[in-house]
């Protein structure tokens, strides 16, 4: 495969975000998954307001939560939008391009639960950037099974993620939350 997944990140949540980091680290999960480079993705990150609507319209819980997922192409295959090829008949192995979708992230609640877990800032939205992408490669954890599964891949890509990190620059910290996030409640 020739090309490079197309990956728009939009910030609309007024917080200080690593972008381009934000776009490695998705690029990295969709190499890993072997997602066709033609292939879509949007990263949107909005504040706790927008992500409270969002949270109540379509999953009717209230509050802002950390991360959202709309796969966009779901009548194909999952394996087309991914490695999901245990769900494919023989014929639909290939990968093909597409619209995965939308991960949807709130940066106030991302910082939030990384000063809780006592870890940086960048390395949480790392985490629910490939939680996100992963719900839109078709992966889900409602039952032990499934949760087994896709926290196990998850942990796997974001420790390949991060041992790439350290080789390219070994003195990499880890980053903080940007000024003004820092103490926020995940909850509005």
């Amino acid at each position: 495969m020739t090309g490079s997944v197309s990956i728009e990140i939009a910030n609309e949540s007024g917080a200080a975000v690593d972008e381009v980091g934000l776009a490695a680290v998705a690029r990295h999960v969709l190499d890993g998954m072997r997602v066709h480079p033609l292939a879509e993705l949007s990263v949107l990150l909005v504040d706790e307001p927008a992500m409270a609507d969002l949270h109540e319209r379509w999953l009717g819980e209230p509050g802002p939560t950390d991360v959202l997922a709309f796969p966009m192409d779901e009548l194909r295959p999952p394996n087309q939008a991914g490695a999901r090829a245990d769900r494919a008949t023989p014929a639909e192995t290939g990968p093909v391009p597409g619209l995965l979708g939308d991960v949807v992230l709130c940066p106030q609640v991302a910082a939030e639960q990384a000063r809780k877990a006592d870890h940086a800032f960048q390395d949480e939205l790392e985490l629910l950037c490939t939680h996100g992408i992963l719900h839109l490669l078709g992966y889900d954890h409602a039952d032990p099974g499934e949760h087994a599964e896709m926290f196990g891949l998850q942990d796997r890509l974001l420790a390949a993620w991060r041992a790439e990190c350290e080789s390219d620059d070994p003195a990499r910290p880890g980053q903080d939350a940007p000024a003004g996030l820092e103490g926020q409640e995940g909850q509005g």
